[in-house]
């Protein structure tokens, strides 16, 4: 009588662990494509925007301004719009430290007496959320409701966005500082306004993504 061999259990598959890690790195790479597409995609619609925004030729007065200190020309459109009558009280926020006040009124344009009676200086903050929390500290302790927001218009954006969170009620009225002309896809010709662009984007989207 033969011998009859025996199945035994099915024995489980291997699965090799180096096909399960191409794929997830497949999956991984495709997830990486989409969301640098989409960056790419929100920094052509930031650049857009800001590239649109112009310096208004006329805009409403509010109770007080604020200009946020770092770009060209700021302070000198700033002080402007105090003499105009645009606003009762100017502060400006984000001034070193070791900057003295008769330097600081000479390097705005403003008369002194302007200077002495209507400007406020604020040398806490050291960057955009800083000048939201100062400014709004500011504007509580005047009981000021409404302001202009003076600052160059790649910045405007995040400075917007970081002073709705601190200034709830406070109506903000932007007033974008433009150097140069970036419309009609300049900023795509122009090297330098490229990589301000760039880096604003970066940081308004790291803002964004921190949320209030």
């Amino acid at each position: 009588m033969g011998l009859t061999a025996v199945d035994g259990p099915p024995r489980p598959r291997v699965r090799p662990y180096g096909g399960v890690i191409l794929r997830w790195l497949g999956f991984a790479g495709i997830v990486a494509l989409f969301a640098a597409a989409a960056y790419l995609a929100g920094f052509v619609l930031f650049a857009s925007h800001v590239a649109g925004l112009k310096t208004p030729a006329s805009l409403p007065a509010a109770d007080a301004i604020v200009v946020l200190t770092g770009g060209q020309s700021r302070l000198e459109a700033a002080v402007e719009l105090l003499r105009s009558g645009k606003g009762k009280r100017l502060l400006i926020s984000g001034v070193h430290p070791a900057a003295r006040r008769p330097a600081l009124q000479r390097a705005t344009g403003a008369e002194a007496s302007l200077f002495a009676c209507c400007v406020d200086i604020d040398r806490a903050a050291l960057d955009t959320t800083g000048n939201a929390v100062e400014s709004a500290k500011w504007l509580t302790k005047n009981g000021f409701s409404s302001i202009i927001v003076v600052t160059n218009n790649y910045h405007m954006p995040r400075s917007l966005l970081e002073m709705s969170r601190t200034t709830e009620g406070i109506e903000l009225i932007a007033y974008p500082v433009v150097n140069a002309d970036l419309g009609h896809g300049g900023w795509l010709t122009k090297p330098a306004a490229l990589r301000v662009l760039f880096t604003e984007y970066g940081k308004f989207a790291m803002a964004l993504l921190r949320g209030s």
